[in-house]
């Protein structure tokens, strides 16, 4: 007796919500040790609301990102977080056009890309 492991839309929506539950999880998780790190180190400063300081210039960037998460600074851990949040729905979308070609789907992996392409220009288009 074999058994077959084919993609049913069932499994697909089963490991869609578990990658978008991780995803969101994940990023909480991130952005949380982030967030009580920075009030660790800076919770005790006084607010100035008269100057408004924008993000550094290496928070500007992925790679400036994952640097200063990767050395521990606070403002780069909670930007990494906001990352993941980003990347969750386009996780989700990727996988979606695996799941329909592995159905045979032809007409979703289409539409799939079709919007896994838009997310993509509208990250990459904007910088």
């Amino acid at each position: 007796m074999t058994t077959t492991t084919s993609w049913t839309d069932e499994k697909t929506e089963y490991i869609i919500g578990n990658l978008l539950r991780a995803g969101v999880t994940l990023s909480a998780i991130v952005v949380l040790a982030g967030g009580i790190l920075y009030l660790v180190r800076y919770g005790h400063s006084p607010a100035d609301y008269r100057v408004f300081r924008g993000e550094p210039t290496d928070l500007r960037h992925v790679s400036g990102i994952v640097r200063d998460a990767a050395a521990l600074h606070s403002r780069g851990i909670i930007q990494l977080g906001l990352l993941l949040l980003i990347a969750t729905p386009i996780a989700r979308v990727a996988f979606a056009v695996f799941a329909f070609a592995a159905e045979g789907d032809r007409m979703y992996v289409a539409f799939s890309l079709i919007v896994l392409a838009i997310l993509m220009f509208s990250l990459i288009g904007s910088a």
